[in-house]
């Protein structure tokens, strides 16, 4: 008997064998370069947030103020806590192992890579989460409020599409 498949996630379709049986998911990526294993990496993630994060999420996942928010986005290579795609903004929940070793560095590096492609990155302390969760989702959503949107629609451009920004 085969084995029962989770139907297609968003952005998924399902192979179709020559039988005509289903096959394995492909993927139709909706994320900026990251690869099948990054998204799989994502998934797992959003199902082991941190406290700090599934507390933050509470808050952000009800679009406040019309802004979408994504958990655990994969892009270029890394896994963002959370993602407001058509600001372009990235938000880090740092714990304490983030003042550890070689974290501090890698933090500096990820940032440096992932501002080259565009993207704006904030940190936020997890303690400060932890404090006032309100608070901090405010400030949050606050800073992205002044952002400006990529495109009218509020989407960012599709693979193939052109940006065309303000030429006044």
């Amino acid at each position: 008997m085969a084995q029962s498949q989770n139907p297609p996630r968003n952005g998924e379709v399902a192979a179709r064998s020559a039988d005509g049986g289903v096959g394995p998911l492909r993927t139709h990526h909706r994320t900026v370069g990251a690869s099948a294993n990054q998204t799989a990496v994502a998934r797992k993630l959003r199902r082991e947030m941190t406290l700090p994060e599934v507390l933050l999420w509470r808050e952000l996942r009800g679009k406040p103020q019309g802004i979408k928010f994504r958990r655990q986005f994969a892009i270029a290579g890394y896994v963002a806590d959370f993602a407001c795609l058509d600001r372009r903004l990235l938000i880090e929940i740092d714990g304490i192992v983030h003042n550890m070793g070689d974290q501090p560095q890698h933090d500096v590096d990820r940032d440096a890579a992932l501002i080259a492609l565009g993207w704006t990155v904030i940190r936020i302390p997890a303690a400060e989460v932890l404090k006032d969760v309100c608070s901090a989702a405010a400030s949050i959503v606050a800073f992205t409020g002044n952002l400006r949107p990529l495109r009218p629609c509020g989407a960012p451009p599709r693979s193939g599409e052109d940006f065309l920004g303000d030429v006044s």
